[in-house]
C-alpha cells in the first residue's frame, strides 16, 4: 500500500461537454483528498469544460501538447490523430513523471489512446473508462493490451470483440448521480420555463437533453414531436432540445431547425442550448424523450427518474438496463419516431398512470444509483491496481485507509 495519497491524472480534450464529462467531474468532486490527489489536464483550456470545472472550483492545468486535432472520421484525419499521438508521447510522458502520477484515468473517447503509452512509459497504470460504443476499436484493440483496468458504464458497453481476454480486468460501474434536493419545486420550474419561452401556460413540453450528435438522434426527436402533432393536433405540445451541437456534427443544430420547418412544426421546436444546472429545466418538462441508439448509459434518463419526470426511451443500448418497461418508464423500438406517440399520449392524459411510473422510477433511482457507491467501487480498482493484483476481490474501507483483502 502507498504511504501517501494516490496521484491520479484525469486528462480531457476540453472542447465539448456532455454526460460523460459530467459523470467524470462528479467523481472527481467526490474523491477524498486524504487518499487521492487529483490532477485535471485539459488540451483545450478555453473551451466549455474549462468553464464547467471553474464553476465547480476544480483546478486544472494545460496538457503539455499541441492543440488537439478535430474530430473527423476521414482517413486523413485519422492519420493526423496518429501523428498527434506520436508527437505527444514525449511531453505527456515527461508531464506524468514530473507530477509523480500513479494512475491515469481516461474518460474521453479521444483521450484514451493519446495517453495510453505515456502512462505506461511513465510507470503509471491506466484506468480506461469506456462510455461509448461496445464496437469501438480502441476498447477492443488497444485497451486489452495497455490498460490496467477497463471500466464500462453498462453491460451493453462492454467490449464486444476484444483482441485478448479482458474478463480479469473489466468492471461495469454505473455513472454517479447526485440525489436532488427535496425542496425542488416543479411548479416553479415550469413557470420559469413558460416565462423564458413566452408561451401559453397550457403548453405541454417534451424534452431532449444531451449533446446534439448523430448517435442521440436529435432529428428523430423532431420526427417524434411531428408524429404526435399529426395524431393529436389539439394537444398544445412543444419539443425542447437542451444541449449544444457536438464537435463532430456542428451542423445538427441547423438541421434540427430545418427538419422542423419541413415538417410544419417550426414554431413547436426550440433549441435551448446547454443549461446548467440542468435539474430545474428537466423538472419543467412533462416527458423526457430519449431517441438515442446504442447509448451506453445515458445520464439524463437517471436524472429524470430522480426528479419525477417520466421517460420514454428507445429499447436499445443501455436503456433497458435502467428502465423496466411499464414500471419505471416506457421503451419503444429504436429509429421509429412514430412509436413514441401513444406512450407519450398516455403519460400526458392519464395522471394516475404517470404518477405510478414516476413514483416507481424515483424509488428505483434512489435505491440503485449514488455518488458514494460509484466512488467506492472506483477507489477499490485504484487500490487493487497499485497493489499488483489482477482484479478486485474483497475490498473494504477501514476508518483511516483502504485495504485489499
Amino acid at each position: 500500500m502507498l504511504a501517501r495519497p494516490i496521484s491520479v491524472c484525469f486528462p480531457f480534450v476540453g472542447d465539448e461537454i456532455g454526460g460523460s464529462h459530467v459523470s467524470a467531474v462528479r467523481f472527481i468532486q467526490a474523491l477524498d483528498r486524504r487518499f487521492v490527489r487529483a490532477l485535471v489536464a485539459l488540451h483545450v483550456v478555453d473551451g466549455p469544460l474549462a468553464g464547467y470545472l471553474t464553476e465547480r472550483g476544480i483546478p486544472f492545468v494545460r496538457a503539455p501538447a499541441r492543440p488537439f486535432p478535430g474530430r473527423n472520421s476521414q482517413p486523413a484525419a485519422a492519420l493526423r490523430g496518429l501523428r498527434y499521438t506520436i508527437r505527444a508521447l514525449a511531453p505527456l510522458t515527461h508531464f506524468l513523471k514530473e507530477n509523480d502520477i500513479d494512475l491515469v484515468h481516461t474518460n474521453d473517447g479521444r483521450i484514451h489512446a493519446v495517453w495510453a503509452l505515456p502512462a505506461r512509459l511513465a510507470g503509471a497504470r491506466q484506468v480506461w473508462h469506456h462510455r461509448g460504443d461496445p464496437d469501438a476499436r480502441g476498447v477492443n484493440w488497444l485497451a486489452p493490451l495497455v490498460a490496467g483496468h477497463i471500466v464500462t458504464v453498462s453491460r451493453f458497453a462492454r467490449p464486444q470483440r476484444p483482441l485478448v481476454d479482458v474478463s480479469r480486468k473489466l468492471s461495469v460501474i454505473h455513472s454517479p448521480f447526485d440525489v436532488p434536493s427535496e425542496t425542488c419545486d416543479r411548479s416553479a420550474a415550469r413557470a420559469m420555463l413558460i416565462e423564458a419561452l413566452g408561451c401559453s401556460s397550457e403548453t405541454l413540453f417534451l424534452g431532449y437533453f444531451g449533446v446534439l450528435i448523430e448517435r442521440k438522434r436529435p432529428l428523430d426527436f423532431v420526427e417524434a414531436v411531428a408524429a404526435y402533432v399529426r395524431r393529436y393536433p389539439e394537444m398544445p405540445v412543444m419539443g425542447l432540445l437542451f444541449g449544444a451541437p457536438g464537435t463532430e456534427s456542428p451542423e445538427l443544430g441547423q438541421a434540427v431547425t430545418q427538419r422542423a420547418e419541413a415538417l410544419g412544426i417550426g414554431s413547436r421546436i426550440r433549441l435551448m442550448g446547454f443549461r446548467s444546472p440542468v435539474e430545474p429545466w428537466m423538472q419543467a418538462i412533462d416527458i423526457l424523450l430519449i431517441t438515442a441508439v446504442r447509448e451506453p448509459f445515458g445520464r439524463t434518463l437517471i436524472e429524470a427518474m430522480f426528479l419525477g419526470t417520466p421517460v420514454v426511451a428507445t429499447d436499445d443500448g443501455g436503456n433497458p438496463e435502467a428502465i423496466e418497461h411499464g414500471v419505471t418508464g416506457l421503451l419503444v423500438p429504436p429509429e421509429a419516431p412514430e412509436r413514441f406517440v401513444e406512450p407519450v399520449h398516455s403519460l400526458l392524459t392519464d395522471r394516475g398512470y404517470r404518477s405510478r411510473i414516476t413514483r416507481a422510477a424515483r424509488e428505483c433511482a434512489y435505491a440503485s444509483y449514488g455518488v458514494e457507491t460509484h466512488a467506492r467501487e472506483l477507489m477499490a480498482i485504484y487500490r487493487v491496481l497499485l497493489s499488483g493484483q489482477e482484479q478486485p476481490r474483497n475490498i473494504q474501507r477501514n476508518s483511516d485507509q483502504w485495504t485489499v483483502r
